[in-house]
């Protein structure tokens, strides 16, 4: 039944972009997102140490090129409004010239004012987004991946749901799919999706933590306790047109080991071509471990030859961890920009989690941020 109601409701989505669409360019700032432009000029220190691009509560980032205008876009886990007390976002947005910056908030963008009436609705939890170009769509459009608070009895869960812009703007407004994307409730459900496009093969893939320890016994994010639960990892193939068709089952690429404490997540995944700074054409997962409201919490990478694995862990532990010379404490939910280059991710701030952003190399398998 499934299925059936999101091919459904695919079809319906997509006949929204049969009439003619102008593809919305980005308003121009208004005096507030003026002041509150935040330079990304890596401001560091000798040690390293780095400044918020964004000083405000801006967990779990994503970064886009919005191909029509070249402007960069980050959207993040929903959270109250800077400088407000009443004005909730389901989902915030910024935007930028260069993935550099300088990063302003979007005061007036809402792009997810509705996230589906599977949710507990607008003002709950509502997570971790991923915004993906559809460029084989007619018209192209986008599509936003996003972790969503089911309602009722089921309230302490959550799963990965999809929604398309209705306008053909990466800013939306979203439309959501009347049920999940991805729901495996009876393994604690799923979060964190990340869409990726695979270069050498042209395929388009969705990642996503299955949340196990949503159904763990206790402890350090709910899975400190013996049994522990799993927290795979999971690689699923969609439909290259429309982003939300599911293609076969998913594959587990990684899942927790002793090291990562309670669990894995915030899956993102990058290509580097053979022959590029002496990749053989490698697959760089990066993700996060031990939990998001701790100093442990950090931003690692795995690598492998193939996009399904297997996938091997860095060695050395954490890429970014707290006491490192960027003196930024619980880093993790890392983006990164198709290809590599620049990585945005949060860290702790007086705010809540503030933006920060890192150069990225790849030397080979080696990952180097400064």
């Amino acid at each position: 039944m499934l299925p059936f109601l999101i091919s459904t409701y695919v079809l319906f989505v997509l006949t929204l972009f049969l009439p003619p669409l102008t593809t919305s360019a980005p308003s121009s700032p208004t005096k507030r997102e003026t002041a509150e432009t935040i330079s990304t000029t890596s401001t560091t220190t000798e040690d390293s140490a780095k400044t918020p691009l964004l000083p405000f509560d801006f967990p779990d980032p994503c970064i886009i090129q919005d191909p029509s205008t070249g402007l960069w876009y980050a959207f993040a886990t929903g959270s109250l409004a800077p400088n407000s007390s009443s004005t909730f976002k389901n989902i915030q947005a910024a935007r930028a010239p260069s993935p550099l910056g300088p990063w302003t908030y979007l005061v007036d963008a809402d792009p997810l004012p509705d996230p589906g009436p599977w949710t507990a609705g607008a003002g709950s939890q509502t997570w971790a987004p991923s915004v993906q170009h559809l460029a084989q769509a007619d018209p192209p459009s986008f599509v936003m991946y996003y972790s969503g608070q089911l309602t009722g009895a089921d309230s302490a869960f959550h799963c990965v749901g999809a929604a398309v812009s209705t306008t053909g703007s990466v800013l939306g407004p979203y439309a959501p799919l009347p049920v999940p994307l991805v729901c495996p409730l009876d393994r604690g459900g799923a979060i964190d999706p990340a869409g990726f496009v695979d270069p050498a093969s042209g395929r388009r893939y969705l990642l996503y933590k299955v949340d196990g320890n949503a159904r763990g016994g206790g402890g350090e994010c709910n899975n400190g306790v013996e049994p522990r639960r799993p927290t795979p990892i999971v690689l699923q193939e969609v439909d290259p047109r429309d982003g939300v068709g599911l293609v076969g089952n998913g594959v587990v690429v990684l899942d927790r080991a002793e090291r990562d404490g309670p669990l894995v997540e915030a899956p993102e995944m990058v290509y580097v071509p053979a022959g590029e700074r002496g990749a053989e054409g490698s697959y760089l997962l990066f993700y996060s471990n031990h939990c998001w409201d701790g100093p442990g919490y950090s931003v690692n990478y795995a690598v492998a030859g193939e996009i399904a694995g297997p996938y091997r862990r860095r060695e050395e532990g954490p890429l970014i961890r707290t006491g490192d010379g960027f003196n930024i404490t619980a880093p993790g939910g890392a983006g990164v920009v198709p290809g590599g280059g620049w990585m945005l991710f949060h860290g702790d701030c007086p705010a809540g989690r503030c933006l920060f952003g890192a150069d990225m190399v790849v030397e080979g398998e080696e990952v180097i941020v400064s």
